[in-house]
C-alpha cells in the first residue's frame, strides 16, 4: 500500500508537500517565538497572565500593563521589522544577482540613518510619520548614489563593485551621522538608533509600520516569478516577456521602502537581509515566489529571538539587539564572501 502511494506521488508533489510543511512549521515558529518574547523578560510573568493581557486586557493590573503596553508592541515590531529587512535583502540579492547584497552592507540603512540624524538635529520634535517618510528618502538617495558610483567605473556595475560601493557610501554616511550627532549633542538620543533595538516601538508606531511593510511585502511576493527568471539570466527573462528594467526598479523601490521605514523604527540593524535569504533558498529552492515569503517568516523569527536574547542575557539591563544579530551575521558574511571569491 505504501509503495502504491509513493508511486502515485511524483517528485513535484513531494516537493510541494515539503514546501507546505516548511511554511506551516515556520508560521508555528513565528507564533511560538512571539509568545516566548512576550512571556520572558526582566520580570517573570506566567503564561496565563500573558494570555489574559492579549485577549482580556485589564489596565488596572500591572503585569498586564507590562505585557500589553511594553512587551507586545516591541515583539510585534521585531517580527514585522525582521520580515522587512529579510525581504529587502532577498529582493536586492535577486535583482542584482549578488549573494552579498543586504540593505545594511549596501549602505541603504546608512542613508536612512543619516537622514534620521539630520531630523533629530533640525526637527527634534518631528512626528513619527514624518520621520518614517524622511528615512525612506534617505534610503532612496543612498541607493541611487551607490548605483551611480558602482556604474561609473569601466566595466559597469558588477556584484562585487556594488558591494564595494555600498561599503564606501555606508562608511561615509556613518561618519557624517556621527559628526552631526557630536556637533548637535545628539549622542544620547541617537544611541538607540545606532545600536538598533525594538524597545522604543509603541502601538502608534505599529499603526503606520505594519500596513506599510505588509503591503510592500505582498508587492514583493507578486514580483517573485520575474525575479526568479532574472536570476536565470536577463536575456532569457527578456525573451520570456519580462520587462527586466521595470522589475529591477520596482524591486529596488520595494527594498528601499522596507529598509527605510524599518530603520526609522528600530535603527540600523544589519545582516538579517544577508543571512536569511540564503537560508530560505536552501530550504525552498530558487523560486522567489517561495523565497520572499519564507525570508519574511524566518526574518521575523530571527529578530524576535535576538530581542528575547538581548533582554534575558543580563536582566534588567538589555544588550543592543544589533550586537546579537551581528554575532550571527559577520561569520556568515565572511563565509559567503569567501565562497563568492572562489567562484569568481
Amino acid at each position: 500500500m505504501l509503495q502504491n502511494i509513493s508511486q502515485k506521488l511524483s517528485k513535484p508533489h513531494l516537493i510541494a508537500f515539503w514546501h507546505i510543511f516548511l511554511f506551516i512549521f515556520s508560521l508555528i515558529g513565528v507564533f511560538v517565538t512571539l509568545v516566548l518574547g512576550v512571556s520572558f523578560g526582566a520580570k517573570d510573568i506566567t503564561f496565563h497572565t500573558v494570555w489574559s493581557a492579549m485577549f482580556e486586557y485589564d489596565s488596572s493590573l500591572t503585569e498586564q500593563q507590562i505585557i500589553y503596553e511594553l512587551r507586545l508592541p516591541r515583539v510585534i515590531g521585531a517580527a514585522i521589522v525582521g520580515a522587512a529587512f529579510a525581504v529587502a535583502g532577498a529582493l536586492m540579492q535577486g535583482v542584482t544577482r549578488n549573494p552579498l547584497a543586504d540593505a545594511g552592507i549596501l549602505g541603504i540603512n546608512a542613508g536612512a540613518m543619516f537622514i534620521v540624524t539630520l531630523c533629530f538635529a533640525v526637527f527634534p520634535s518631528i512626528s513619527y510619520s514624518l520621520l518614517m517618510f524622511f528615512s525612506f528618502i534617505g534610503a532612496a538617495l543612498s541607493t541611487l548614489l551607490i548605483f551611480l558610483m558602482g556604474a561609473s567605473v569601466p566595466g559597469g556595475l558588477t556584484p562585487m563593485r556594488l558591494t564595494i560601493s555600498g561599503t564606501v557610501i555606508a562608511a561615509l554616511l556613518h561618519s557624517l551621522s556621527t559628526g552631526i550627532a557630536i556637533y548637535f549633542d545628539l549622542s544620547q538620543d541617537l544611541a538607540f538608533w545606532y545600536a538598533g533595538g525594538v524597545a522604543g516601538v509603541k502601538w502608534n508606531h505599529l499603526k503606520l509600520l505594519v500596513p506599510v511593510i505588509l503591503i510592500t511585502i505582498v508587492w514583493a511576493i507578486s514580483m517573485g516569478r520575474p525575479i526568479s527568471l532574472i536570476m536565470l539570466g536577463e536575456e532569457m527573462a527578456m525573451n520570456l516577456g519580462i520587462k527586466v528594467n521595470r522589475i529591477k526598479l520596482f524591486s529596488i523601490i520595494a527594498a528601499v521602502i522596507l529598509a527605510g521605514v524599518s530603520v526609522s523604527a528600530v535603527g540600523s540593524i544589519g545582516f538579517i537581509g544577508l543571512v536569511i535569504p540564503h537560508i530560505a533558498r536552501k530550504l525552498v529552492g530558487t523560486d522567489y515566489r517561495l523565497i520572499i515569503p519564507m525570508s519574511g517568516l524566518l526574518g521575523a523569527i530571527l529578530l524576535m529571538m535576538a530581542d528575547l536574547g538581548a533582554r534575558i542575557v543580563n536582566p534588567p539591563r538589555e544588550l543592543a539587539i544589533g550586537i546579537l544579530v551581528a554575532i550571527v551575521g559577520v561569520p556568515f558574511f565572511l563565509y559567503v564572501a569567501r565562497k563568492v571569491g572562489r567562484d569568481l
